[in-house]
């Protein structure tokens, strides 16, 4: 009976602290690169990895006004994104290989949506909900890497 408490309790503690590191990791922030759309500049974190990609922006609490994250894919495909465990509403702008915007989609906090590229799309820039819209950007914009 006790070697049985005594397996139940390490499980329960290799299982909260197991979700508090993936909880601390999906924090971090990545890398970051800034590009222009018109006149704004934009700082956005890199996601390039198939990891980073998936953890994306979880958990956060606040995105700052131009800051965003940016998703490059391994190749151009319809690329669909959604908000699981993501607190906060989010915008996110589909491109192409050109940089070149093909669509807009409006994303809300903790939902399974898929929010999907009308074409195939190598690229995804998350900002702030209705932060494309307040700014005019729409689809054909390209957004440039800032050199």
């Amino acid at each position: 009976m006790q070697t049985n408490i005594l397996r139940f309790t390490r499980s329960i503690i290799f299982i909260v602290t197991f979700f508090s590191l993936i909880s601390v990791w999906a924090q971090q922030k990545l890398p970051v690169r800034k590009y222009t759309v018109g006149l704004y500049v934009i700082q956005a974190e890199m996601a390039t990895t198939q990891a980073q990609r998936q953890v994306g922006l979880m958990n956060r609490k606040e995105l700052s006004q131009n800051e965003g994250m940016m998703f490059i894919f391994d190749f151009p495909a319809i690329q669909c994104m959604w908000m699981k465990n993501t607190l906060i509403p989010l915008s996110v702008a589909f491109m192409n290989e050109d940089n070149v915007i093909l669509n807009i989609e409006e994303m809300q906090p903790q939902s399974d949506q898929s929010h999907c590229a009308l074409k195939p799309a190598l690229k995804a820039l998350e900002m702030n909900a209705g932060w494309f819209k307040r700014k005019n950007i729409k689809p054909g914009s390209k957004i440039e890497l800032l050199r």
